[in-house]
């Protein structure tokens, strides 16, 4: 059983006790989320596809960790002007564990 769910504006797949990295969350660590904007809901070959969710159906997981991604290198340049510019930066970011499907 999966399920396709919106989480901070951005669309994951989530497998009963799977992991997902989702941007920065608010909340404490070990605490319990619930997620509503489930788009679609797979159940042993059974699909059901939302207009725009699923009704009824939610994402409960739990908050496992903070933590923030590699470094992401941002280099500029344009050709024989002497213009080169290095930056980077770490995204922040949760760790989640699926618990529950409902739907």
């Amino acid at each position: 059983m999966y399920a396709i769910v919106e989480i901070a504006g951005q669309q994951f797949k989530a497998e009963v006790n799977r992991k997902l990295y989702v941007h920065r969350l608010k909340g404490e660590v070990e605490s319990s989320l619930s997620f509503d904007k489930v788009l679609l809901v797979e159940n042993d070959g059974q699909v059901k596809v939302g207009a725009p969710v699923v009704e009824g159906a939610s994402v409960k997981v739990k908050i496992l960790r903070h933590l923030k991604d590699d470094k992401v290198i941002v280099f500029k340049k344009k050709r024989r002007k002497g213009y080169r510019v290095k930056n980077g930066h770490r995204q922040y970011l949760t760790q989640l564990l699926i618990e529950e499907i409902i739907g």
